[in-house]
């Protein structure tokens, strides 16, 4: 039987669906928006993995067939993710992993499936909403439902869920997702705007999507099944008494040593000897042990902190690592960047292309390109690990997309730096927000290469321990932080406001007051970190290196590209196979011509300046015989302009036949006496000649 609910979001009526398709998942919702489907499934395995953590796998996923369209390639079908699909995997993942109970250890997969796209910017919200509801109406347990709303801003007016074109003309592109009581993941993309607006975006999105819990709850209401119950665990108290009475003391003393290798390396080591000193029987007690360590530790670290305020390396909660940063440091590249704040260290190197260079992008959108672009790696030395090297996971793409949208605002426009730009940030060193360290190190890398930027961005990475009533919000945190801490919230800015943050909860969710407080906060810790890059280099380099390439940019009249490219790119193949440059022309009589060589560059200009300007009447020009008629020669004057000179213009004295005075492939002089209304041009050679004698 089909069940359906709907409510209006947006001056639009949203569907949830079910019972029609998919009918074997544990929980299957087809959301509906506009024209937009997505079909979202759950499915949780019958038997429990002998693991100690969550399985869930969420994986969003576009058919090329919802626009119409085809895909690319040899195979003509889908392939692995796109980036844009990695990304909303994460969307999906990230506020519904928190609310699945503990032990909840059956293999979860989520998938959604985009199956019809009006091309609205909505089917990844939908994906949000339909993942949560088909997980509500199963029988997997879920401490939720959540909502999500994407959230922009035009002409200072707050839009929920706006169309491309509104996001085209917003100040912010917020999608944000929470529980009915609190927020639980936030991401966005901001134009320098203050804490109170970022902060008013957030209560108005939270408002926003109560209706969509609504939607879900009603859903549950109907079809909704009875919740499966997590792994029982069988406690020892008096085990774990014994335990706590000899673990309690080193565990503490161990959190207080200041290096990372250095405390892991004695946890590790106190952990082994306690499984060693317990398992001399018969029974192994080696999981129960590591439960109960991990959660001595998660209570030694997050009790300093609420109780004394130190944290694990000393620092006191709103205390900022030492940072050191150096600029320029790879002679041969366009711009470099050493970023360090404590343990954690970007290598962010800067190259500047050429149109060439762009990144084509095909998606359900249509195609479009990129001309600026940030890769993150994360090597598995800079956490002293030896794996295999792989391509780029889910947190490197989530990372690196993070760090892009921090510095897209800053970034000027093609019409300004006619470039396209390619930050790669290699991480050497992490403990704690290699992400931002990576949006200080871009930042300097593109001073050093003379980008001329708008303003400089720092970033830095907030915690949160809660417990209770007692709040202690941590300012650039150490990775030990994020891992036993309830929140990791990024932000990135300029001294004059926020260019993106991304919010993660680890608990059931965080009220607007902790967001503000944590904003303060982080204003001020990333006025700390600007100021120190700032030390390094004050401002954009005046010159480019002498490396990168030279681009100038001209305009010519748009209706003289056409004798620029000439028949068939004859005209523009001749210009490049000359001076070597590459020469890029857009429609509208825009003309990017990059060389190396600026002396190659200045050539391929007066090259293009000869074809597009306009024959001066009046004007001598030494032009080339193309071709010999009874009544006169055409004259080409520079390549794809011609003009006729009349028998009776060759000579003073009467011409019987033209090739008594010219032939194919001369060299002449000739002056311009008039260029009609079709453009046909009138030349002498005459008037050119020095008069005739007179006679005697």
């Amino acid at each position: 039987m089909v069940h359906r609910v709907e409510a209006e979001i947006a001056g639009k009526k949203l569907v949830l669906e079910t019972g029609r398709m998919a009918r074997q998942a544990d929980g299957a919702v087809l959301v509906q928006y506009g024209d937009s489907l997505v079909l979202a499934t759950a499915v949780a395995s019958k038997q429990a993995k002998d693991v100690d953590f969550l399985p869930l796998t969420v994986d969003y996923q576009e058919r090329a067939y919802a626009a119409g369209r085809i895909p690319g390639g040899f195979f003509k079908r889908e392939g692995r993710l796109s980036e844009k699909e990695t990304l909303t995997s994460r969307l999906i993942d990230r506020p519904m992993r928190p609310l699945f109970p503990d032990h909840w250890y059956f293999e979860t997969q989520i998938i959604a499936s985009v199956l019809s796209s009006d091309l609205s910017a909505s089917t990844e919200i939908l994906g949000m909403v339909g993942a949560s509801a088909a997980v509500t109406i199963s029988d997997i347990p879920f401490n939720g439902p959540i909502g999500a709303i994407r959230v922009g801003r035009i002409d200072g007016k707050l839009v929920a869920m706006p169309s491309l074109e509104e996001i085209e003309k917003s100040d912010m592109n917020i999608v944000l997702a929470g529980t009915a009581e609190a927020v639980m993941m936030v991401e966005s993309e901001i134009k320098e705007l203050p804490e109170e607006a970022v902060l008013e975006a957030v209560a108005f999105g939270h408002q926003a999507l109560q209706t969509l819990i609504g939607l879900q709850k009603e859903l549950q209401a109907k079809v909704g099944r009875q919740k499966r119950s997590p792994v029982a665990i069988d406690r020892d108290e008096a085990f774990e008494k014994q335990l706590r009475e000899t673990l309690v003391g080193p565990i503490q003393e161990a959190i207080l040593i200041s290096n990372k290798t250095e405390r892991q390396e004695r946890l590790d080591q106190i952990l082994k000897e306690k499984i060693a000193s317990i398992n001399t029987g018969e029974v192994d007690r080696t999981r129960e042990i590591k439960a109960l360590f991990h959660e001595l530790e998660r209570e030694a670290v997050r009790e300093m902190i609420l109780t004394k305020g130190v944290r694990a390396d000393g620092r006191g909660p709103a205390d900022i690592r030492p940072i050191t940063c150096e600029v320029g440091i790879l002679p041969r590249t366009h711009g470099s960047a050493l970023f360090t704040r404590g343990e954690t260290q970007s290598l962010a190197v800067v190259t500047l292309g050429t149109s060439d260079d762009e990144q084509r992008i095909d998606s359900l959108e249509g195609e479009w390109k990129k001309t600026f672009m940030l890769h993150y790696n994360f090597p598995p030395f800079s956490v002293g690990e030896a794996r295999p090297l792989r391509g780029p996971g889910r947190r490197e793409i989530g990372h690196g997309a993070l760090a892009e949208r921090a510095l897209k605002p800053i970034i000027p426009s093609k019409e300004a730096f006619p470039y396209t730009l390619r930050i790669v940030s290699d991480v050497l060193e992490s403990n704690g927000s290699s992400s931002m360290a990576t949006v200080c190190g871009g930042t300097l890398a593109l001073m050093d290469a003379g980008v001329p930027i708008v303003r400089p961005v720092a970033g830095i990475a907030m915690g949160l321990i809660l417990e209770g009533k007692r709040v202690q919000i941590l300012s650039d945190i150490l990775g030990l932080e994020d891992h036993l801490g309830d929140m990791d919230f990024k932000v990135t800015g300029t001294a004059q406001g926020i260019t993106a943050f991304q919010l993660d909860i680890k608990i059931g969710g965080l009220t607007i007051e902790i967001m503000k407080r944590a904003l303060e906060q982080a204003r001020q810790g990333r006025q700390h970190i600007l100021g120190k890059m700032l030390e390094a280099l004050a401002a954009p380099r005046p010159e480019l290196s002498t490396y990168a390439p030279r681009i100038v940019t001209m305009k010519v009249k748009p209706d003289k590209v056409r004798e620029v490219i000439g028949p068939g790119g004859k005209v523009i193949r001749g210009i490049i196979e000359k001076t070597g440059v590459k020469i890029d022309i857009e429609d509208d009589g825009t003309i990017h011509i990059a060389s190396m060589d600026d002396a190659a560059a200045k050539e391929a200009i007066e090259m293009v300046n000869m074809i597009v300007e306009e024959v001066e009447v009046g004007r001598v020009y030494v032009g080339k015989v193309t071709r010999i008629m009874d009544f006169g020669a055409i004259v080409e004057l520079r390549r794809g302009v011609d003009g006729l000179v009349h028998i009776s213009q060759l000579a003073h004295h009467r011409v019987k036949s033209v090739t008594d005075e010219v032939k194919e492939g001369d060299e002449i002089t000739v002056k311009v006496l008039e260029v009609d209304r079709q453009g046909k041009i009138r030349l002498s050679r005459k008037e050119t000649l020095p008069p005739p004698a007179k006679e005697s």
